[in-house]
């Protein structure tokens, strides 16, 4: 990592296109990696490894994702030579769950236990091996959680007293139109999903195509209050009441 100023920082990247923020990430620092969702992340790797090839890439398999997801991921790793780290949830905590309240316990008492085993957990071991990640956070994807999120950030949820993260936005100020003009332009693969009208890919148990001129979020925990749509991997965006 360079001499870095946050604060200076968040000032010149503010309004920013993607690749210039991503340039500056990665010229701030060497122990940074992407996390690729398995949606539009695609556009993050397609620009980054222009930059430096090597880029570390992970993804989160919560182990109830959609089969498609699976080989679309696969397919990324081939597309563009590179590895892809597979994090997996604790199996301890998972078995305990899955003992105690079934599979579909998300259903009845919220989404939030459930994500934050099968992707939490495994991504707060991530993070604490790393300086900075890059996201594919958007402004347009919540309103209600993501307006206000800046560029750069310290990551608040994943920081600890003696170890600061610091955590880039690249496509904050990209809608979602934007996202598929480049993966089109670019011929970059996608997920097979957003053919069947899934825009927000997460689990399949918890994620839906959704309807003509509804928000994208609205397929994701569609039974939950819209205003609580993070599973706790962004969970410094959710404000307090």
């Amino acid at each position: 990592m360079s001499e870095f100023d946050l604060p200076v920082l968040q000032s010149q990247l503010q309004g920013k296109n993607p690749r210039t923020i991503l340039k500056a990430a990665l010229q701030q620092f060497d122990n940074i990696a992407i996390s690729f969702s398995g949606a539009e992340d695609v556009v993050l790797i397609d620009l980054a490894v222009q930059i430096r090839r090597d880029i570390a890439v992970f993804t989160l398999d919560t182990g109830r994702l959609h089969a498609e997801t699976y080989r679309f991921i696969e397919e990324v790793r081939k597309f563009y030579g590179i590895a892809i780290e597979v994090l997996s949830p604790d199996r301890v905590l998972l078995d305990a769950l899955v003992k105690e309240k079934g599979l579909f316990s998300f259903y009845e008492d919220g989404h939030q236990e459930c994500c934050g085993i099968r992707k939490v957990e495994p991504l707060r071991r991530k993070l604490a091996n790393l300086d900075a990640w890059i996201t594919g956070q958007r402004k347009d994807q919540s309103l209600d959680t993501r307006s206000d999120i800046p560029e750069v950030q310290l990551d608040t949820a994943f920081s600890s007293e003696d170890k600061p993260l610091i955590k880039f936005n690249p496509l904050l100020n990209w809608s979602s139109a934007q996202v598929w003009d480049h993966i089109e332009a670019y011929q970059t693969p996608f997920n097979q999903l957003h053919r069947q009208g899934y825009i927000s890919i997460g689990c399949e148990p918890c994620t839906r195509p959704v309807l003509p001129n509804q928000h994208e979020r609205a397929g994701r925990w569609w039974w939950e209050d819209a205003a609580k749509k993070e599973c706790g991997l962004h969970a410094g965006n959710v404000k307090a009441k």
